[in-house]
């Protein structure tokens, strides 16, 4: 068979992946869509698989994130055999781990021009955007929720919110607001700028309707990273965010009662004492095994003041929760892959070959730096976070192989 007589065939499953991946990102945010999604996936897998065996595409595994996320990976196996729930463990290690080290290498490798950039970050902002403004009005006007309820701080029998906590909200909005207000001062053009201001207003909206501390402090973090070389816009912008805090029920949100008393202070005091009984190979890799711990009896060992009155199933920051399933060895290998993301975006930001790598290198840091901020004070790790991460890492990534091919002619973009 000569596969010459294919190869429009083959040109065709090249240009479909991109298609497959953007409706899996896009459908990412909004729950029910499970199938869309797994469909997307796979197949977009399987067409990678295919294109790679008859040699119709370039497959690069060459990024920085190489040798860090091998060696988590590597450990994450070998916590299977001590972990406490080795089903879970083998479950979540794929679903939450080889999955998307497939869904980072598909992006890198079809997404590798400017403009695929570009376009992959407008489908986050719309989607985002969509699913913002479609959640607002059935929360507070399908439901009848008074402003003064906080957005999605309640679960919902049924409806659009049923698979979306507070929190991953905020993950959600974020990442699109950082990526929009990147695109706002860089396009030149009017009606693009209209659309973003338009998707800031849902987005923005969603942040502060869910009156979440870690959301606004991610933002206005993000905000100044971003923002760094653009003070004037900065500061006008880190003002307005005070002034609407100052003026709504937010504030309360930052009374020094409320944070000193706050709970997220007893469950780290329990994820520290389970850290303390395994420091080394952690509990498993599992992400249900933290719930099915004695979490009753470790609570215990709290003092007094921090003790829970409501035991939570999931350890409510980044670090230790990756210290609490894998142990020191694990965190380590964590610091590793964090350590080794921030020096691409640094190159990308010192040394950028030009001046679009060198402003996104740093919207991506600014993603990087809200995302870390959220989950220090949120449970991060469920499937919407976890592909915007993998979206972030993917993101600079790309970046990071535009700079290094400098021989390359790339297309024309802001």
């Amino acid at each position: 068979m000569q596969l010459a007589k294919y190869d429009n065939f083959f040109i065709f499953l090249n240009k479909s992946i991109p298609v497959l991946i953007g409706i899996f990102i896009f459908f990412n945010p909004f729950p029910h869509t499970t199938s869309v999604k797994e469909i997307c996936f796979y197949l977009s897998a399987f067409i990678v698989l295919v294109l790679v065996i008859f040699k119709k595409t370039e497959f690069s595994f060459n990024t920085p994130l190489l040798l860090p996320v091998g060696l988590f990976l590597s450990w994450a196996f070998l916590s299977i055999f001590f972990a406490f729930d080795k089903y879970n463990s083998i479950h979540d290690f794929y679903s939450h781990l080889i999955r998307y080290i497939i869904l980072y290498y598909i992006i890198t490798n079809f997404f590798r021009s400017k403009k695929a950039l570009i376009d992959l970050s407008w489908i986050i902002i719309i989607s985002s955007s969509i699913f913002s403004g479609a959640a607002i009005f059935y929360f507070y006007h399908i439901l009848g929720n008074a402003l003064s309820t906080r957005f999605a701080a309640i679960g919902l029998e049924s409806g659009l919110l049923t698979q979306t906590p507070v929190n991953i909200i905020g993950v959600i909005t974020v990442f699109a607001i950082i990526l929009a207000i990147h695109k706002l001062i860089t396009e030149a053009h009017l009606f693009p700028r209209v659309i973003l201001i338009l998707c800031l207003l849902f987005l923005t909206s969603a942040i502060f309707l869910t009156q979440t501390r870690s959301n606004l402090i991610a933002v206005v973090l993000g905000a100044i990273v971003l923002l760094f070389k653009n003070k004037k816009i900065m500061v006008v912008m880190i003002g307005m965010i005070f002034l609407v805090i100052i003026l709504t029920p937010f504030k309360n949100r930052f009374s020094f009662n409320s944070i000193l008393k706050n709970e997220r202070i007893g469950i780290n005091y329990i994820t520290l004492e389970i850290i303390k009984d395994h420091p080394i190979t952690g509990i498993g890799f599992g992400l249900e095994t933290y719930g099915n711990a004695n979490l009753n009896e470790y609570n215990q060992l709290v003092p007094e003041k921090y003790k829970s009155k409501s035991i939570f199933a999931d350890p409510h920051n980044i670090l230790l929760d990756v210290a609490v399933r894998l142990g020191f060895v694990g965190i380590a290998f964590f610091f590793y892959i964090i350590f080794s993301l921030f020096k691409m975006c640094w190159v990308c930001i010192k040394q950028g070959k030009d001046v679009f790598i060198k402003n996104w290198g740093c919207c991506i840091a600014s993603a990087c730096v809200a995302f870390l901020v959220i989950g220090f004070f949120q449970p991060i790790f469920s499937h919407m976070p976890e592909v915007i991460l993998c979206t972030i890492f993917s993101m600079i990534t790309v970046l990071w192989h535009l700079n290094k091919e400098s021989g390359r002619q790339q297309p024309k973009a802001s």
